[in-house]
């Protein structure tokens, strides 16, 4: 669970930057991080990529998906 909490705000954080996103604190980088793990976890699979259940290849998983949603985020924010 501490494991899966960490890697969730590592992965929003490195997202959050990646996006070049204002910083939003510790809980939306968490969030980000969890839900974009699961995104990521659920987007690898249908592309045909294997990763391997480490932190690192978790946190890459949490990464990706994270940066997908942020960037559909900002199409939708670009379209109001």
């Amino acid at each position: 669970m501490i494991g899966a909490i960490i890697v969730g705000i590592l992965a929003g954080f490195i997202a959050n930057k990646l996006m070049k996103g204002e910083s939003e604190g510790c809980w939306w980088n968490l969030i980000l991080g969890l839900v974009g793990g699961a995104v990521g976890g659920w987007l690898f699979p249908k592309l045909g990529i294997d990763v391997e259940p480490t932190f690192i290849g978790e946190t890459i998983t949490g990464v990706v998906g994270a940066v997908i949603i942020l960037f559909i985020a900002s199409l939708l924010k670009g379209k109001k």
